[in-house]
């Protein structure tokens, strides 16, 4: 009877450990290695659901899609470190300034994404405009010199039925037009 016990405890303890592992593995297939978001797999996931939830339930998400500015003089100025800590830095501002509900991802490179649950076209612009000038007053200092940073964003409600690749390039295509508008001519 004592070596059934025994056995079975060791059994329970197994299994916490297999769980635990399981929890490990599935953490690092959808968190993005350099910074504790989404990568772009789970965030398309989790745009799916959020677009299947909306068109179930008649209400309005948005997704937003930043793109960190002048990333590459950032690298050759100050170092690809530099380049990571900026990503980080931009990464940690979203989490932080948006509601537990809404998902900040990795969608590549220098280009984050945050799904605004139950947010219109108009909300999702003045939050996104927010975090924008969040991020600008916030630079890092990297080995003592200030590093400014600044994103361009575009936005784009949907209200389910849309495809998640649709939809991400609809707010790639926003971003890239406020961007080009931003610029100066030459």
């Amino acid at each position: 009877m004592l070596s059934l016990l025994a056995e079975a405890a060791e059994l329970r303890h197994q299994l916490t450990e297999t769980r635990a592992r399981v929890a490990a593995l599935e953490k690092l297939v959808d968190e993005d290695p350099l910074m504790p978001v989404c990568n772009r797999r789970a965030f398309v996931r989790e745009l799916t659901r959020m677009m299947a939830f909306a068109g179930r339930y008649g209400v309005p998400a948005s997704v937003v899609y930043f793109d960190v500015n002048n990333m590459k003089q950032i690298n050759d100025a100050h170092g690809h470190a530099a380049g990571d800590a900026v990503l980080l830095r931009v990464a940690q501002i979203l989490v932080e300034s948006v509601r537990t509900t809404d998902v900040v991802g990795r969608l590549g490179g220098d280009e984050l994404g945050v799904l605004l649950v139950q947010s219109d076209k108009a909300l999702a612009d003045r939050k996104a405009a927010e975090l924008a000038a969040l991020i600008e007053r916030r630079p890092i200092s990297w080995q003592g010199r200030r590093v400014p940073v600044s994103v361009a964003f575009g936005t784009y409600a949907f209200h389910g039925g849309e495809n998640a690749d649709v939809v991400l390039d609809a707010a790639d295509r926003a971003m890239y037009r406020r961007k080009t508008e931003r610029e100066p001519n030459p």
